[in-house]
């Protein structure tokens, strides 16, 4: 029986009425197809903050404490969930997790149009499409709550970014990085289906909200979480399964940049966090301590794999492997500080790393390589550029009143209380981040102007008005960070204390 349509149901509608409605457009009035998809992706990221600001979270804040999972207090807490939309056995809703992930997906989609403005010079129309039933899926992950249902949106998500990777990629190895991210994510989302075909077996359902009351078999749950694991360790990316980033980096378009690293990369940890705790908490626990090395290892190995990188893209795409390590520290470290920190981070490193892909993307649009070697003296012609890239140089370096400091410290808070020597991997991994963020920036920024480059033009009011709620963003989150730790901290105690 189908309910009222609120919350995620009618932002879902919103943007199916705003795909609709571009499809309509023909495709040779490419400026209507482009203010038309803009109108669009703005009015469901207007949705999504009336939702946030309408939400009812309830209770009080919980400090947050080192706290063992078996010694915890509110066990027997019931998960909630906020802004239902039920139709027949689909059921909908948000809490005050996901709808971080909301709208910081309802945020990068109209970035990406706007970034994208002029750079797509084929098939706009279905390019915008593309974007549109993107965001369209990654809402579903976001607030579905039956495991199947996840599971379709979580792999059709692979098609739309197959098609911007190998449509409108930049480099002629497009095709061929198009269907190495296709496979080999596909690949591991196999086991997952396993996973979800063996929880269904067990109990009869998929339902999220019935399986959180289900006390599995260790032993079964041992085997469901392996499935799991082996799908979402390809998403976040953990070491050995992060291959395929680079590539994907490189070769796509800065929308398609943008999306990886602002979003995609953070399915795995949004999976991590909703399913192994709550459903799994046993195979989680016990798994950890082997998790936990997995990510100081992605730590070490990517900041120094980034650290010898000549191609700007891809050195980014590799700090995102190290930033995304300390975030499955924090998964996994048992205490309260950590899962905040976890989700913390990777909204910080949504923001953070899509800024500084599309500031990359936008130097390869003037000069036509991405080989830090011919930059120099970029601040004597480009100063708004040099002023934005210096704020996301010092944020990626988690410097304090940065968005990405406070993730960063709780997360070292929690590798620290987890174990010295895991605390001082993560603490290596900052102060190999600030190396090879201060050589980057230095070498495009200071020095005499590039013999082997023409002197650019500085940002136009477009690509400045993409940065500006993206700098906003980096400093409210360092400055304000309750607003975001509040809500997540006691969705966390509703939905962990309850399972």
């Amino acid at each position: 029986m189908m309910g009222t349509i609120n919350g995620p149901g009618l932002i879902i509608l919103l943007l199916l009425i705003g795909i609709i409605s571009v499809m309509r457009i023909p495709s040779e009035d490419t400026l209507k197809l482009r203010r038309s998809a803009l109108e669009w992706s703005l009015a469901v990221f207007a949705a999504t903050l009336v939702l946030w600001c309408t939400m009812d979270i309830g209770g009080q804040f919980q400090t947050i404490v080192p706290t063992q999972w078996v010694d915890y207090q509110l066990k027997q807490a019931e998960p909630f969930w906020v802004g239902n939309f039920q139709w027949g056995p689909i059921l909908l809703a948000v809490d005050g997790v996901s709808i971080y992930f909301l709208i910081l997906t309802a945020l990068l989609i109209p970035i990406c149009i706007v970034i994208s403005w002029n750079s797509i010079k084929f098939l706009l129309k279905e390019y915008l499409l593309c974007l549109l039933f993107l965001e369209v899926l990654l809402f579903g992950v976001f607030v579905t709550l039956d495991l199947l249902l996840f599971y379709i949106f979580f792999e059709g998500i692979l098609i739309p970014m197959f098609l911007l990777i190998g449509i409108w990629g930049s480099r002629e190895e497009k095709v061929r990085a198009s269907f190495y991210f296709f496979f080999y994510t596909l690949l591991g989302s196999v086991f997952m289906l396993l996973g979800i075909f063996q929880l269904y077996n067990q109990v009869g359902t998929t339902d999220y909200l019935v399986l959180l009351n289900v006390d599995l078999p260790e032993r079964t749950q041992l085997w469901i979480f392996i499935g799991f694991f082996l799908s979402l360790a390809v998403k976040i990316p953990k070491v050995p399964f992060h291959i395929w980033l680079p590539q994907a980096h490189v070769e796509a378009p800065v929308a398609g940049s943008v999306i990886l690293a602002g979003v995609l990369l953070k399915l795995g940890g949004y999976g991590f966090l909703r399913f192994s705790w709550p459903l799994l908490p046993a195979a989680a626990e016990y798994l950890a301590p082997a998790i936990i090395l997995l990510g100081a290892i992605a730590i070490v190995y990517g900041s120094l794999t980034t650290c010898r990188q000549v191609d700007f893209k891809r050195l980014i795409a590799y700090s995102s492997v190290a930033h995304m390590g300390l975030v499955s520290i924090g998964l996994f470290s048992h205490t309260m500080e950590g899962l905040v920190a976890a989700v913390f981070l990777m909204l910080a490193h949504g923001i953070v790393s899509s800024s500084l892909f599309i500031a990359v993307t936008l130097l390869y649009e003037r000069h036509h390589t991405r080989l830090v070697k011919y930059y120099r003296g970029i601040t004597l012609s480009m100063p708004v550029f040099a002023l934005i890239m210096m704020i996301l140089t010092l944020t990626n370096m988690a410097i304090p009143l940065s968005c990405n400091f406070v993730g960063e410290f709780f997360s070292l808070l929690a590798a620290f209380e987890y174990g010295l020597g895991m605390g001082i991997l993560a603490a290596t991994g900052m102060v190999l981040s600030a190396a090879y963020s201060l050589y980057l920036y230095n070498r495009i920024c200071f020095g005499a102007a590039s013999n082997f480059l023409l002197l650019p033009r500085d940002l136009n009011r477009r690509e400045t008005f993409a940065f500006v709620p993206l700098v906003i963003l980096i400093l409210l989150m360092g400055l304000w960070p309750s607003a975001i730790i509040t809500p997540v901290n006691e969705a966390l105690v509703a939905s962990i204390g309850g399972a």
